[in-house]
C-alpha cells in the first residue's frame, strides 16, 4: 500500500468514526479503546485566571475509554521502561 493510500484509507476511518460520534452512536475499537458523546449539563464554574464564577454552557463532550488490553500494553511498557 503505498503512502497516499494509507493516508486516504486513515481519513476515511476517521471521518466513519466522526459520523458515527454525531449520530449519537458509540464506536469500538477491539482491544484498543471505545468512544462515545457525553451531554453535560449546565454547571457553576470558575475562571481559573481570575478565579471568578460563572455559568458554564451545556455541551457534548467526547468519553474516552481504553480497553483492558490497551492498559495492559501500557503498564507493561511503563514497567520495561521505568
Amino acid at each position: 500500500m503505498s503512502r497516499n493510500e494509507a493516508a486516504e484509507l486513515v481519513e476515511a476511518v476517521i471521518a466513519e468514526i466522526s459520523d458515527a460520534l454525531e449520530r449519537g452512536e458509540m464506536v469500538k475499537l477491539s482491544s484498543f479503546c471505545s468512544v462515545a458523546m457525553r451531554r453535560k449539563g449546565q454547571r457553576l464554574g470558575r475562571n481559573p485566571k481570575t478565579g471568578q464564577e460563572g455559568p458554564v454552557s451545556p455541551r457534548r463532550v467526547l468519553a474516552f475509554r481504553a480497553s483492558p488490553a490497551l492498559k495492559r500494553f501500557v503498564d507493561d511498557a511503563m514497567t520495561k521502561s521505568g
